[in-house]
C-alpha cells in the first residue's frame, strides 16, 4: 500500500493527502514530526537526504517534493484527465508548478509561516506583496474560467489550492478575491475532497 510521510500542519503533504483522495487511492499516513526534528534524523534523511516532507513510497518508487509527487500520481493512477501528455497541455499544467513553488511559496505559504510557526526570518511586508501579487493574478485567471487550465481540475489546481485556501493563517484577507473564493469552494466540492486543520470541508445537508 501506498505510504506517505508528512506532517498535518504542511500543506505540501496535505496536496498530496488530497490527490491520493481525490484518485480513490488507499494510503497510510506515516507522521513525521516536525516540531521535534524527526525529518532531520538518519532514518528520515535515506528516504529523502533534503530532510523535508512529504515523502511518497509506492512500492518501489520513493519520491519526495510536493509537486513532483503530484506529477507522479497523475501519470501513474490518473490518466489523461489530471495531467495531460500533449505537449501544450502539459506545459500549462506545469507552469502553475512552477508558480507553486515561486510566488505561492513566496507569498501565501511564506506569510504563513511567519505567522503560524513564529519564522521570523520571513521578511513578511515582502511576502505581504507577493501574496497580493499571486491573489490578484488568480482573481484575474479564474474570472474567465473555473479552474486553472484546460476547462476541468488538473494537478495545477491542487499544486495551487492549499496555501492559497490557507492565506489566513498568514493573516492574508482573500474577501477582495472573490474569484479565488469561489474557485476553492469548487475544489472543496470535487468528489473525494478532504481537509485538513484551517481547511473545512464543505458543510452537505
Amino acid at each position: 500500500m501506498i505510504q506517505l510521510y508528512g506532517h498535518e500542519l504542511s500543506g505540501n503533504s496535505y496536496k498530496v493527502k488530497l490527490m491520493l483522495s481525490l484518485l480513490g487511492l488507499e494510503s497510510v499516513w506515516i507522521k513525521v514530526d516536525l516540531l521535534k526534528g524527526t525529518h532531520k534524523q538518519p532514518e528520515f534523511l535515506a528516504l529523502n537526504p533534503f530532510g523535508q516532507v512529504p515523502v511518497l513510497v509506492d512500492r518501489e518508487a520513493v519520491l519526495a517534493d510536493a509537486q513532483a509527487i503530484l506529477v507522479y500520481l497523475a501519470r501513474q493512477y490518473g490518466g489523461e484527465s489530471w495531467l495531460p501528455l500533449d505537449p501544450e497541455g502539459m506545459s500549462r499544467v506545469m507552469r502553475w508548478l512552477s508558480t507553486t513553488a515561486g510566488e505561492v511559496r513566496q507569498g501565501p505559504e511564506s506569510a504563513r509561516l511567519y505567522h503560524l510557526f513564529k519564522a521570523t526570518s520571513i521578511n513578511l511586508e515582502r511576502a505581504t506583496q507577493k501574496s497580493e501579487f499571486i491573489l490578484t493574478q488568480l482573481n484575474d485567471r479564474l474570472a474567465e474560467q473555473n479552474w486553472l487550465e484546460l476547462g476541468h481540475p488538473t494537478i495545477a489546481d491542487v499544486a495551487v489550492f492549499p496555501y492559497v485556501a490557507l492565506a489566513p493563517d498568514g493573516k492574508i484577507d482573500l474577501t477582495p478575491y472573490p474569484n479565488v473564493l469561489a474557485w476553492i469552494d469548487r475544489i472543496k466540492h470535487l468528489p473525494g475532497f478532504v481537509g485538513m486543520t484551517g481547511i473545512s470541508e464543505p458543510v452537505t445537508a
